[in-house]
């Protein structure tokens, strides 16, 4: 990453705030020049695997007591929704270390914490990587970010007696593929958060006129399985978005439904805050 550039933002409310946070670990979009030099993809196609203007979409969050964390920094890039050292041997110019998870099927996929390929434009580097780039990347971009991730949480432990992290992304809309869900769900089959937070939530994306689906195709990936131990208090549920609702993506560009999903997040938040609270209390009894 560009040394003027943080890996990340927190965006923290007013006062004492609520046990609500709101991540956003793929809408970063500061492309670091030497990684456009040594990818095959122009900038452009690499931006498809961005979950864009994710962050924004939760903009007001802090404004509702919520606290807003996201990424600066691309999901091509580096991958903090995976585990560390998520990595495919075949990337490398070198053996990789024992320690690295060579075998998961998302690094067999492609899309570990370094990713090989971006959607269905193909791999995005024209040879073998160093180790050591895998190296500098985690360093200076995955660590930071669950380090500022976990402290988040402790701190609203040590706050609240709970946590709500509601950690959000987007999806392509997929055409031709017949009916598909608005939102997606993922709370890791039920071992993430509890049955009455994935149902507030989707009770208020219904509510608005939404088709609603829980972990098919998206049960949540490392963070909410990472932090998400709802009997120690810590909630975490994944929320995908589908891009159609918000921007065009053929242009990449927000489009004129922006404004109304931005409002219905906002209604979102707002719920998750009073939830939130009645956890607090709950806690402190």
């Amino acid at each position: 990453m560009d040394p003027v550039v943080p890996p990340f933002h927190i965006h923290r409310p007013d006062g004492a705030g609520t046990p609500v946070i709101v991540a956003s670990p793929h809408s970063g979009r500061e492309y670091p020049a030497e990684f456009l030099r040594m990818s095959r993809l122009d900038a452009r196609a690499l931006r498809r695997s961005e979950d864009c203007y994710v962050d924004q979409l939760f903009a007001a969050a802090p404004g509702q007591g919520a606290t807003l964390l996201h990424a600066t920094f691309p999901r091509a890039y580096c991958d903090v929704n995976r585990e560390a050292w998520e990595l495919d041997p075949t990337m490398f110019s070198e053996k990789l270390p024992d320690w690295c998870n060579t075998t998961s099927s998302k690094v067999r996929a492609g899309f570990g914490t370094i990713a090989r390929m971006v959607s269905h434009d193909g791999p995005i580097y024209p040879r073998p990587l160093p180790f050591s780039e895998a190296e500098a990347r985690i360093r200076t971009c995955w660590q930071p970010y669950h380090d500022a991730l976990g402290c988040l949480v402790d701190d609203s432990m040590t706050r609240h007696g709970c946590c709500i992290l509601l950690d959000a992304h987007s999806m392509p809309a997929l055409k031709g593929r017949g009916m598909q869900a608005d939102f997606v769900l993922g709370n890791a089959w039920g071992t993430a958060c509890s049955p009455q937070l994935t149902a507030l939530v989707e009770q208020v994306l219904v509510g608005h006129g939404y088709d609603v689906a829980r972990n098919v195709p998206f049960a949540g990936g490392y963070v909410t399985r990472h932090y998400g131990r709802p009997r120690r208090g810590v909630q975490a549920l994944q929320l995908e978005i589908s891009r159609a609702l918000y921007m065009d993506q053929d242009t990449l560009a927000p489009h004129a439904g922006f404004a109304a999903v931005q409002a219905v997040l906002r209604d979102l938040v707002d719920r998750l805050v009073l939830y939130g609270g009645l956890l607090g209390q709950q806690a402190a009894e």
